[in-house]
């Protein structure tokens, strides 16, 4: 009896063991990928630093003729520095638009304080 207790332990453990070695797994990951990749990465890097991506949220500050849009955009220039300005023309109208804020509580919390200057401006999305 003890000796079968003694087989059947001895079995059990070493089955244990086996089971455990046969279940374990080793591998390595090897990744290739095209070097265009880091490329084009850096080119959108780039085109969102210069806010040239144009799916996100403007302030619209004016629109009307070309010399009171440039007028707008300097007074904006001396009073704010924290946006660019940039004047778009959409016929018959110079519009002068400020920022490149990701969504519309960065450029609500803008609104704020530009309101107090341009009480007209508001918040939009454009669609080019």
């Amino acid at each position: 009896m003890k000796n079968t207790l003694l087989k059947l332990t001895f079995l059990g453990f070493f089955g244990m063991l086996i089971q455990a070695t046969s279940f374990a797994q080793s591998g390595s990951v090897s990744i290739n990928q095209d070097n265009r990749i880091s490329e084009l990465l850096s080119i959108k890097s780039k085109m969102a630093s210069n806010n040239e991506l144009n799916n996100r949220y403007k302030i619209q500050l004016f629109y009307g003729s070309i010399t009171e849009a440039n007028s707008i955009q300097s007074r904006y220039r001396s009073k704010y520095g924290n946006w660019e300005p940039s004047i778009v023309y959409e016929s018959p109208n110079y519009k002068v638009w400020i920022g490149n804020f990701r969504n519309r509580l960065e450029a609500d919390r803008a609104l704020l304080q530009i309101q107090k200057t341009f009480p007209n401006a508001f918040v939009m999305k454009p669609e080019r």
